[in-house]
């Protein structure tokens, strides 16, 4: 018996994540081995795992699975995201073709999940792989029942091969700044007790900075809370600690480190919508004409600062996979999204939470200027709302009935993503989340914030009446 009776929900349309064990257990991530291997055929797969208590169990569940359907695994253990995105490239003239970490990110205790990758860190998603690995997981025979190997893997059952040598992956970080460059900084990094500590004290050695750690220790028990600096409540330790230091910057990061997050030596949280325009000129200078990809939630700042740079903004659906996708089509040199997930080109199009730091640390020592003066400009000419939630019965009908209000004025309107609404001296995108039953709306304007604040008002009138 497969798990055809079994809650298949944990599939996302970009990855897996669910409740452990209810959705998500030792028998089924066995089972999403064998599946990924009879789909992928990947001769070789990278695996990691983040903090969270029951990785290393889903982990070796999940290798045992890969290597009964003939495949071979590397064991790169405890490790970020973007440690799998890497050795999956990196590696591939080994013979590896595909990764995957197990992990569920920002979510609360109790969550698990995986992000799978193909050959050149190639993400799997709903529609290039994920969903049929579901069907094929759905078809297969229970680990319980003691049945054979995979399509696969007949005649051969593959290896496990443990390799948590960071070596490599620690000199190409350092690839992207100039050393000579930086000055000696004062920096508080706060990995939220999840991954990033080990690799920060590696990159430690090579750097000139004086770095002050709070929260340091991997413990999937989440003493500090669950590491996710989105919501205010998780930015204020970051932020004390950068004042009592005095340091230059703050730095904090999700459990899984494929993004970070910013402070000013004020302890001002820093939105990640101005980074991305500060990413873009940075990489702009290194890379002259370059193309940049951003997602429609906030724009205005980003298509800006890359054309002065002179750059080429390209707009693209938000999501890792579409915007690794167009990256890939437009040989784009740097990809960002408000939500602190930066994609580099020279990183197999990929997210890393470790990459920006470094890009604006060096930009910091070479201006001779803070992070406040860096980007103060910018949210004084475009000052914005941040991303707001709400919960409502029917997304998509009440994208509609907003939408319904504004067009009469004759607003630009665009509905690459959820739908965007542009006057001469404001904007406003309004979209589904892709797991919720939630509404996502940012605002922005042409340095004028009591408009952002009038503008939130009213439509969150309309959006209670729509509702």
């Amino acid at each position: 018996m497969g798990v055809a009776d079994m809650d298949l929900s944990c599939f996302k349309a970009y990855d897996i994540r669910g409740q452990v064990p209810a959705q998500l257990d030792a028998e089924l991530a066995y089972l999403i081995g064998r599946a990924f291997v009879d789909e992928i055929n990947p001769g070789t797969v990278v695996v990691g795992y983040d903090v969270r208590l029951e990785s290393p169990m889903l982990a070796e569940a999940l290798m045992r699975g890969i290597t009964e359907a003939g495949a071979d695994v590397i064991d790169i253990g405890l490790c970020g995201t973007e440690e799998v995105y890497f050795q999956t490239f990196h590696r591939e003239a080994q013979g590896v073709g595909g990764g995957i970490m197990v992990t569920a990110s920002h979510n609360p205790k109790g969550y698990n999940g995986m992000k799978l990758v193909r050959q050149g860190a190639r993400p799997v998603s709903g529609d290039t792989g994920l969903f049929a690995i579901r069907d094929r997981a759905a078809l297969l025979p229970s680990p319980l029942a003691g049945e054979g190997l995979g399509e696969r893997g007949i005649g051969y059952h593959g290896k496990i091969t443990t390799d948590t040598n960071k070596a490599a992956y620690i000199q190409h970080l350092l690839g992207y700044i100039d050393h000579r460059a930086l000055k000696p900084l004062k920096i508080v990094a706060d990995p939220g007790n999840g991954g990033a500590g080990p690799v920060m004290r590696l990159l430690e050695k090579h750097l000139p900075f004086d770095i002050h750690y709070i929260h340091e220790q991997p413990d999937g028990n989440f003493p500090n809370g669950v590491p996710n600096p989105l919501l205010p409540e998780m930015r204020n330790a970051t932020s004390q600690a950068v004042i009592e230091q005095g340091a230059d910057l703050g730095i904090a990061w999700d459990g899984d480190f494929d993004r970070c997050f910013l402070f000013d030596a004020q302890g001002r949280f820093i939105e990640g919508y101005y980074l991305v325009g500060l990413l873009a000129e940075t990489l702009l200078a290194k890379y002259p004409g370059g193309k940049i990809i951003h997602d429609p939630r906030l724009t205005w700042n980003t298509i800006e600062q890359v054309k002065q740079a002179g750059g080429i903004p390209i707009q693209s659906k938000t999501g890792h996979a579409f915007i690794k996708q167009i990256m890939r089509e437009q040989d784009a040199i740097y990809g960002g999204e408000m939500s602190a997930h930066h994609y580099f080109r020279d990183f197999a199009y990929c997210d890393s939470g470790m990459i920006p730091w470094l890009l604006i640390t060096e930009l910091m020592s070479k201006t001779g200027k803070t992070l406040a003066e860096l980007v103060d400009e910018r949210m004084a000419a475009y000052p914005c709302s941040g991303e707001i939630n709400y919960r409502v019965d029917n997304v998509h009908a009440t994208i509609e009935r907003v939408l319904a209000h504004f067009s009469p004025m004759n607003p630009k309107i665009d509905r690459t993503d959820g739908v965007s609404v542009e006057f001469d001296d404001w904007r406003f995108n309004l979209r589904g989340s892709n797991t919720e039953p939630l509404l996502r709306l940012n605002i922005e304007s042409k340095r004028n914030t009591d408009a952002v604040l009038s503008h939130k008002r009213h439509i969150e009138y309309l959006l209670r009446s729509a509702d």
